[in-house]
């Protein structure tokens, strides 16, 4: 196991800076989350550590060591890739021992190894069987046996779970927690999918147009965003962000009073999450104005989609798609008028022109109804 470190990596391709100066540490036997959009530069990010390309400036090192400039085979990494890269014509067995005998490493060794891995994954009876003959879960338990019978000082991990159906995703999401916590080797894991980011790392980096936006537990990422991007990416449904303003020291959507800001009057942009709002009859006067768009019905919980400040009073004239989260059962005609409420402490106030946090106090003082 090793540190892996980047030091003001930038990469360019032509035109597009993919990566802007990028300075991330990941701890020795940390699992590190890198996640955002398609585009963002997170898998970028792992090509550049695994050797595969190169950047622009900036430095990477592995263990302390300098590897910026060292190939793929120099830097005792091993990837796993979302398409397996399994050999065809070889067993299991065969595919686990390929690295191993590639390095010359001593057959009873090898054989040892192989086995280790093989129960370790809860794969050690496919071992006489071609990927063909295997499921997709399976064939990819193979591909992260391959990269952890080496050894490797770090382990990279580029979408796997993107290829398999929700139920296999469910299940090898299991089977990395607890292969993580057997085997704490230091790993960077890379996914556009914010609840494999939320459920499976101990920290999260996420990412957008090649820059970091935070870096933090996942506790940290959904209750304390610090930015518009980070709070409307994470959380499924995302949150809430609609047009709101500071008057009087008070935060208001659409004339609603939500919480206590002691700040100059100026735009902000108010966020809220589906799990914290509550649905009341007729809106009053410290309830957020809306309109039912339509319900869906998802077994433990509705949610319900509705339109704030329908009537296009609030600050810009146009209404903004709010979705709440409601008890099984709830059921509302669509057009019917509503008031939302939120749960104390849970209003977030961001600048309506950077879309950086408010300071904590907003979420402390709120007012609601």
């Amino acid at each position: 196991m090793a540190e892996v470190e980047f030091r003001g990596i930038s990469r360019r391709f032509g035109d597009v800076q993919a990566l802007h100066s990028l300075d991330l540490a990941v701890a020795d036997g940390e699992f590190l989350i890198l996640v955002g959009p398609s585009g963002c530069g997170k898998s970028t990010a792992l090509r550049l550590l695994a050797g595969l390309d190169k950047p622009t400036s900036g430095e990477i090192l592995i263990a302390g060591r300098p590897v910026t400039r060292s190939g793929p085979g120099e830097r005792d990494i091993a990837m796993v890739f979302q398409n397996y890269a399994l050999y065809p014509h070889m067993s299991v067995f065969q595919n686990l021992a390929y690295g191993l005998r590639q390095r010359r490493t001593p057959r009873a060794e090898v054989n040892r190894r192989v086995h280790e891995t093989a129960v370790l994954l809860d794969i050690d009876e496919l071992l006489d069987r071609k990927p063909r003959q295997l499921s997709g879960g399976q064939r990819q338990r193979v591909a992260m046996g391959r990269a952890l019978v080496r050894r490797p000082q770090a382990f990279l991990l580029d979408e796997p779970l993107s290829n398999l159906d929700a139920k296999l995703r469910t299940q090898v999401r299991g089977d990395l927690k607890r292969l993580h916590r057997e085997v704490p080797v230091t790993s960077i894991y890379v996914t556009h999918d914010q609840v494999e980011a939320m459920t499976l790392g101990d920290r999260i980096c996420v990412m957008s147009n090649g820059e970091v936006q935070q870096i933090g537990t996942t506790d940290d990422i959904y209750n304390r965003p610090s930015n518009t991007f980070v709070a409307g990416f994470m959380g499924s449904p995302p949150m809430n962000l609609v047009p709101g303003e500071v008057r009087g020291g008070t935060v208001r959507v659409a004339g609603a009073a939500l919480a206590d800001l002691p700040s100059p009057d100026r735009p902000v942009t108010v966020g809220f999450r589906p799990e914290d709002l509550r649905i009341g009859g007729p809106w009053e006067s410290r309830s957020v104005p809306a309109r039912i768009d339509f319900c869906e019905p998802l077994g433990s919980h509705v949610l319900v989609h509705a339109l704030v400040d329908a009537d296009g009073t609030g600050p810009e004239g146009t209404p903004s798609n709010v979705i709440a989260q409601a008890p099984p059962g709830t059921a509302y005609d669509s057009g019917a008028r509503v008031g939302f409420s939120v749960a104390a402490g849970k209003t977030y106030v961001f600048d309506a022109e950077t879309g950086q946090a408010a300071p904590p106090p907003a979420r402390d003082r709120v007012i609601t109804a």
